[in-house]
């Protein structure tokens, strides 16, 4: 019996070396703790990449594990602790970890090494997370086994590849709208035995606490969640409760029909008694927000087949060039806004904006069947000379009785592959998404339901024309127009900082370039490349710390923007890889026209500014922005290669 490790509490079980006690030089990290900030920075991003691959060694194991013990008798091995348990117990008892545990680990192995061979690659080199290993892997369980099980792997190895950063949103979107484009039949069917499945249940906590909780459709999920933060919010600033204690008494105050208060205890709060029923009757409406395409509405379309001209994948959508959108009006559908409300009547702001799709063209397949070849092979057995002995007449007679049976069985057979034949005929069919703000992917399907409600107002966000659409608001040259503001949060879909998953809808628009009120032809104006989506406190950070975030517009993706955020240390990160764009590909195209020109104060009316240090950071920050441009185009860095770039996550 081995006694390897338990002679050592702690010691390393291959090698005899304990971690501590290895050469840190060999492991290619720092000598010392020593050292500057970017100097610390630098050695988390190199670490980070580290344990990807020690990640990818570990799920390498397990998977060596599988094949060694499981695979030999997986096919027929019914036992109640079967092959895979054991093995599953085997990892448990060695780690120290529950079965279930084990068994989780085993499954990711397993899949990464069968489902996702290019997602595992991703891993081993460090470009993704191994904390969103787990999201990749139960995003793509429906894959299994299908025939575009490989194409949804490289699609989101090829995605994860690109340089940028990643958050668990943005991955979950990923890897669910690869799955919905090439599986719209089944999406459906499993959305419609999940529908049926919809539940509610209470549970008891401890001290006294109870969970209550319900299954839904995702918009009325989100339709419940905006009424009961609508009325969380009725307090003044003194409330000492959390924003969720807030919203659990305001959901019972909601079902009661009870009053719900602020708590701060001061006679003057105006707060102090809310009518529930009241709020939510008064209040605007709701508005759910869904970004599809035109042609999602109208239904699954048959897949490209794949050629040597085609250098995007099929489950994508082509576009066309700007340059022919914008000289040929009506040139395609557009992208549209599904707006789902809770019943009440439409009084929201217009939006007018173009994008032009090309649809996928249909798949030529070819049918290959074998039923002449096989009925001929059979008929030509039954060729015999005239001059045959009477012996061999007599065989071939009794050949020929066998071979008539055989025929029959044969064509059978081949009725059977003829109808195996035309199911596999059938062009392999890709299905739009949708994108509802705050939860993430929807299949088109659900789109289309979502469209055929009466509740429901569809929105193009253009007119199909060529025509510039409007900035800002006619009098204030500050605020985007209705047509920017939505267009903004369709293209970034959540705050646009490294590793954040706000919603862009429940964030802010942040001038990227401050805006200066005082000089407005100094820089910072609203448009679409100089505005960018944040959640609240990052916008707070960048406005009041001294990091720097930059977007300009990619020289070699005309409408696309690059994204760069830079410490006060002066380490600059990627933004996001994965945004709008890469669901909705139309919204290149989406044209606005220049901000409104103005005018410079006239002499002697300048007012004085109350804080001069925000107007000299400002001015910082713009030079900051222009030397990073620079030092990138002399260096060649647009964007930075993935080897280049720190770990995108």
């Amino acid at each position: 019996m081995s006694d390897r490790g338990v002679g050592a509490v702690g010691a390393a079980q291959v090698g005899g070396v304990p971690w501590p006690a290895r050469d840190p030089v060999a492991l290619g990290l720092p000598v010392s703790f020593d050292l500057p900030v970017v100097g610390h920075l630098d050695a988390l991003a190199d670490l980070a990449a580290g344990a990807g691959y020690l990640e990818w060694r570990r799920y390498r194991h397990a998977a060596a594990l599988h094949t060694e013990l499981v695979m030999p008798e997986e096919d027929y091995d019914e036992r109640a602790v079967d092959a895979y348990a054991q093995c599953a117990a085997r990892l448990a008892t060695a780690l120290s970890v529950s079965q279930y545990v084990a068994e989780r680990l085993l499954d990711n192995a397993v899949a990464l090494r069968d489902r996702l061979p290019r997602v595992f690659e991703c891993l081993r080199d460090g470009v993704v997370s191994p904390t969103f290993i787990r999201t990749i892997v139960s995003r793509t369980e429906l894959v299994h086994g299908r025939p575009y099980q490989a194409l949804v792997d490289a699609d989101i190895a090829a995605a994860l590849r690109k340089p940028g950063s990643w958050s668990t949103g943005r991955v979950r979107d990923l890897c669910d709208q690869m799955v919905y484009r090439r599986d719209p039949d089944a999406v459906r069917e499993r959305r419609e035995e999940a529908l049926k499945g919809r539940c509610f249940f209470t549970e008891a906590g401890l001290d006294g606490m109870g969970t209550v909780g319900a299954t839904m459709s995702a918009e009325r999920a989100a339709i419940v969640a905006r009424v009961v933060e609508r009325l969380a919010a009725q307090v003044c600033k003194h409330d000492s409760r959390s924003k969720g204690a807030r919203a659990s008494d305001a959901l019972f105050a909601l079902v009661k029909h009870a009053p719900f208060g602020c708590d701060c205890g001061r006679p003057e709060c105006a707060f102090t008694a809310v009518d529930a029923d009241e709020v939510a009757a008064t209040a605007a409406r709701i508005v759910i927000h869904v970004v599809t395409d035109t042609t999602t509405l109208t239904g699954p379309v048959p897949a490209a087949a794949p050629t040597a001209d085609t250098a995007q994948p099929a489950a994508h959508p082509q576009t066309q060039e700007a340059n022919t959108a914008a000289t040929a009006p009506h040139a395609g559908p557009s992208t549209d806004e599904v707006e789902i409300t809770d019943g009440a009547e439409d009084g929201g702001v217009e939006n007018e904006a173009g994008v032009d799709v090309a649809v996928v063209d249909e798949a030529a397949v070819d049918v290959i069947t074998a039923d002449e070849a096989a009925v001929n092979e059979v008929a030509g057995e039954n060729v015999v000379a005239d001059d045959a002995p009477v012996e061999e007449a007599e065989a071939v007679e009794a050949e020929a009785v066998e071979a008539e049976a055989d025929e029959a069985e044969v064509e059978e057979t081949v009725a059977g592959e003829d109808a195996a034949a035309d199911a596999a005929a059938e062009p392999e069919l890709v299905d739009g998404v949708g994108f509802v703000a705050g939860l993430g992917i929807i299949s088109g399907a659900h789109v289309r339901d979502l469209a055929a409600d009466p509740h429901t107002l569809i929105r193009p966000l253009g007119d199909g024309t060529a025509t510039p659409l409007p900035t800002t608001q006619p009098a204030d040259p500050y605020r985007p127009s209705a047509a920017l503001d939505t267009y903004i949060r369709a293209r970034d879909r959540y705050c646009t900082w490294p590793g954040c998953s706000k919603p862009a809808w429940d964030g802010d628009l942040d001038h990227i370039t401050e805006y200066d009120h005082t000089h407005p032809e100094r820089g910072g104006k609203t448009s679409a490349t100089g505005l960018g989506a944040k959640c609240r406190f990052h916008h707070l950070l960048k406005t009041f710390g001294d990091f720097v975030d930059d977007q300009y517009p990619d020289s070699d993706h005309p409408g696309r923007i690059i994204r760069t955020f830079t410490i006060p240390e002066g380490r600059t990160v990627l933004g996001p890889a994965y945004t709008g764009f890469d669901t909705h590909p139309g919204l290149d195209m989406i044209v606005f026209g220049d901000p409104p020109a103005t005018r410079p104060p006239s002499p002697g009316s300048e007012p004085t500014r109350p804080a001069p240090r925000t107007e000299q950071k400002h001015a910082r920050r713009r030079q900051e922005r222009n030397r990073n441009r620079l030092r990138n185009n002399l260096n060649g860095i647009r964007p930075p290669e993935p080897d280049d770039a720190p770990p995108p996550f």
